[in-house]
């Protein structure tokens, strides 16, 4: 059975920092590209980052310089690191896991306020 539980969000001011994890079990986690989503109240859901099998990250340009995707094949996790929060920054933030054989998982989503 596949998981992936993510942790980290909360309330924070304007400026201010959050660390996000994703626990996953059930995938061969260092082979997987896994990413952050996001979904800002009444908009759909986009990219905020990925990163690689092989830690080859990308960035969505509104969090480039302020946010940092990372992982730990170790203990099958994958962080992002929010700087300089902004309101904007306010949505669910979603976990993915994508195979080479295109399947796909979702966590099921943490919420990030940010207030101004």
């Amino acid at each position: 059975q596949v998981q992936l539980v993510e942790s980290g969000g909360g309330l924070v001011q304007a400026g201010g920092s959050l660390r996000l994890s994703c626990a996953a079990s059930g995938i061969i986690f260092s082979i997987n590209t896994m990413g952050w989503y996001r979904q800002p109240p009444g908009k759909q859901r986009e990219l905020v980052a990925s990163i690689s099998s092989g830690r080859g990250t990308n960035y969505a340009d509104s969090v480039k310089g302020r946010f940092t995707i990372s992982r730990d094949n170790a203990k099958n996790t994958v962080y992002l690191q929010m700087n300089s929060l902004k309101p904007e920054d306010t949505a669910v933030y979603y976990c993915n896991s994508y195979s080479t054989l295109h399947v796909e998982y979702w966590g099921q989503g943490t919420q990030v306020t940010v207030s101004s």
